[in-house]
């Protein structure tokens, strides 16, 4: 009896910590993807927005076109309508630089879409972003009708476009792989978002700690000059 109890006493021990470790190695693989699976969908809400306004930017070249005595009222609406990239790259350097995370989630064709889908986020920026940012600089297309209506906004909007639908399709494929729904996503925006809004209250408290502690040196300053 004394050895059956010893024995049920390892089993449940061992079983126990078994249990516990794999529940633990599935909570980090789900935060992980989620952590890809966020990134993933605010790169396309800043690509969405990215193709919006090469789409009215088009629309309002039309308009110059149409009359060309709206151009001063037209022409600083156009300049407002140079897309940037809107994200950071911090979760794909740590996923992609870490051999722990991928083995953690440890899906080899999540991995690789994931990678395609940063390949395809990559080329965007470069394509669309870079490039269009360097036209205007060599081109100056604000400064006259001609150039205004000379710069194909055309080509950066279709390739936009091109960019957004595949990466909108490797993302929903990635939902798939991982069963993560849009509610999930959703509920996980949410918690992100509280954390980024509390930590900008914390740094607008530093900047102000910071800008009084610069107040006080400059007193300190002008009293002792006065001595």
């Amino acid at each position: 009896m004394s050895l059956l109890a010893t024995t049920v006493s390892i089993i449940l021990t061992f079983g126990t910590a078994a249990v516990i470790d794999h529940n633990k190695k599935e909570s980090e693989k789900r935060e992980i993807v989620m952590m890809v699976m966020y990134d993933m969908y605010t790169s396309l809400q800043a690509i969405q927005k990215a193709d919006t306004m090469l789409y009215q930017a088009m629309l309002i070249q039309k308009q110059i076109a149409q009359d060309t005595t709206r151009l001063d009222e037209l022409r600083f609406q156009l300049a407002h309508l140079i897309p940037t990239a809107g994200y950071t790259e911090t979760t794909e350097h740590i996923f992609s630089s870490s051999i722990e995370s991928i083995n953690t989630v440890g899906n080899v064709l999540f991995t690789e879409n994931v990678a395609k889908f940063y390949q395809t986020r990559n080329g965007y920026k470069t394509m669309v972003c870079d490039s269009i940012w360097d036209n205007i600089a060599k081109k100056s297309p604000m400064n006259s009708i001609n150039h205004i209506l000379d710069f194909s906004y055309f080509d950066y909007a279709a390739l936009c476009s091109g960019y957004m639908d595949n990466m909108q399709h490797l993302f929903e494929q990635c939902q798939q792989m991982m069963d993560v729904t849009d509610e999930e996503i959703e509920t996980y925006c949410k918690a992100r978002q509280q954390i980024e809004v509390s930590m900008k209250g914390a740094d607008a408290e530093s900047s102000l700690k910071m800008k009084e502690l610069m107040q006080l040196q400059k007193e300190i300053d002008k009293a002792r000059n006065y001595q």
